[in-house]
């Protein structure tokens, strides 16, 4: 390797943008509430298997005119009300985040197609410091609040989403 090889080499791995990103998606699947419904939600688990702390700060997908990082909150009068993420989902080195029924997902609005069970569309994850990420996501209008593809159960809590696809980023 010539001399401006390796100093190159070692310039790109200094840089946070070059890190070596390792962020895996896992089990993402959409819900809507009906056929007609004018927006979704996507729900799916988040593994940050970076040495550094990682934020996803937006997503995007044609199959609707907004892509939103959304959570649900509790008022004082025990009322829940779901708000758009500000600043974006955090994740601490190795930390696994879910994006569930009733908390984090991922928020569709104003669908441009109606979503059917089995129907798929694709969804890009931007994330701070790694590369974006584009993963396959299934439409699953059947999953039951705790059941993931793969048989394991969570809590999603009450709210109607459901769970597929898996993808891994690698920021280089």
């Amino acid at each position: 390797m010539s001399t401006k090889s390796t100093l190159f080499a070692g310039l790109v791995a200094l840089m946070p943008g070059f890190a070596s990103a390792d962020v895996m998606i896992e089990d993402a699947y959409a819900r809507v509430s009906s056929a007609m419904a004018q927006s979704g939600a996507i729900f799916m688990t988040l593994h940050n298997h970076n040495d550094f702390a990682e934020v996803l700060i937006g997503a995007s997908s044609d199959v609707a005119q907004r892509v939103e990082l959304h959570t649900h909150i509790q008022n004082a009068e025990g009322v829940m009300r779901m708000v758009e993420v500000e600043g974006g989902i955090a994740m601490a080195p190795d930390e696994t985040v879910m994006l569930e029924r009733g908390g984090l997902h991922v928020m569709l609005l104003g669908l441009n197609r109606a979503l059917a069970h089995g129907d798929s569309f694709s969804l890009t994850l931007e994330f701070q410091t790694s590369d974006p990420i584009t993963i396959e996501v299934p439409v699953d209008l059947e999953r039951l609040p705790g059941h993931s593809a793969g048989g394991m159960q969570h809590d999603h809590g009450q709210m109607d989403h459901g769970s597929h696809g898996t993808a891994h980023g690698n920021g280089g």
